[in-house]
């Protein structure tokens, strides 16, 4: 068995993943508002949205490092030949 896929195909599908992300960050704070932030589930709530936060916020300088790495390694390549 063996998968084709498209070329950047690793750094779009990752960056189609924000909205689950998103997502994911507005059901902590509405599950946040209903357990109370000072309870043990709020903290744990608290936890993943801080999280979740600071991954959507890096999120786009990983990709643009990828994208920077990967041409530079495709024109390696490319003088090797």
């Amino acid at each position: 068995m063996h998968f084709r896929f498209r070329d950047g195909a690793c750094a779009i599908l990752m960056s189609s993943q924000n909205e689950m992300i998103k997502t994911m960050q507005d059901a902590a704070n509405v599950d946040i508002e209903a357990v109370g932030d000072d309870s043990i589930a709020g903290h744990r709530l608290a936890e993943m949205r801080d999280f979740y936060t600071y991954l959507m916020a890096e999120l786009p300088a990983v990709i643009d490092r990828w994208h920077v790495r990967r041409r530079r390694r495709s024109s390696r390549a490319r003088r090797c030949r």
